[in-house]
């Protein structure tokens, strides 16, 4: 059941489903609405329209609104200040936006309610936090418990992901085309404040995991509508060495 919210935003009230990735995630819907790349970019011009959205933003951050909600706001400037660019997801505009609307949002205390803070026992857990009803975006947060990781993956779409709280390890995989695999390049930690934007390719293939002892919490923006999210974004693929990740 779809529901638009006071913000024209769509809810979406379905059961718990796991996502259907290789490994077991547990998507759930909320009740309550609410770094680098490694692909070039295009060089498009600026947008005609970034002063506007420069002031748009702006003043949105002058209101006392939710910060999902300017979130949201943020987002929608950024598609309309880029309505003339061929794809733009591949513009450093959009990149260095998506990554500054990120950062602020995951800064702020007030972004999630505790029931969107819940784990799994199982596996990382994905709450839904809203949808574009023109199905340019979802945003989700995600909770990893201790020893919990995704499989290593490309992306079907852009996204973009900020730690929240906690602290996560990103491995950093280099797409081998003649042998059909990818292999680790590095691994680094992520903490709070931390903040990536990738474009859909096997150019930026990573895998992420707790390997903290406490639990992690991470707002991702896809670029799916939400009815994807479990089946268009990650691009899982082979690794040489999988049982070095297990």
């Amino acid at each position: 059941m779809e529901t638009l919210s006071p913000v024209k935003r769509v809810q979406i009230s379905i059961p718990k489903i796991a996502d259907q990735q290789r490994s077991r995630c547990t998507t759930t819907m909320s009740d309550d609405f609410r770094a680098p790349s490694f692909e070039r970019l295009a060089d498009y011009p600026m947008p005609s329209h970034e002063a506007a959205f420069h002031a748009a933003t702006s003043a949105a951050r002058e209101l006392p609104r939710p910060p999902l909600e300017r979130l949201c706001d943020t987002l929608d400037a950024m598609f309309e200040a880029c309505a003339h660019f061929p794809e733009p997801s591949h513009s450093r505009f959009f990149a260095r936006s998506m990554r500054l609307a990120l950062a602020e949002a995951a800064a702020d205390p007030a972004l999630l309610a505790p029931a969107q803070r819940e784990g799994s026992a199982d596996c990382y857990r994905r709450h839904l936090l809203a949808a574009d009803p023109h199905g340019r975006y979802a945003i989700a947060a995600l909770v990893w418990q201790p020893g919990q990781a995704s499989p290593v993956h490309a992306h079907h779409t852009w996204c973009g992901y900020a730690v929240v709280d906690g602290k996560l390890n990103e491995t950093i995989f280099e797409w081998d085309e003649t042998q059909h695999c990818a292999s680790a390049l590095r691994s680094q930690a992520r903490k709070p404040g931390a903040v990536s934007y990738v474009r859909s390719g096997r150019g930026a293939i990573h895998r992420l995991g707790n390997l903290s002892d406490t639990a992690a919490v991470s707002l991702h923006v896809y670029g799916v509508e939400a009815a994807r999210m479990s089946t268009h974004v990650n691009d899982v693929v082979r690794v040489t060495d999988a049982a070095a990740l297990v």
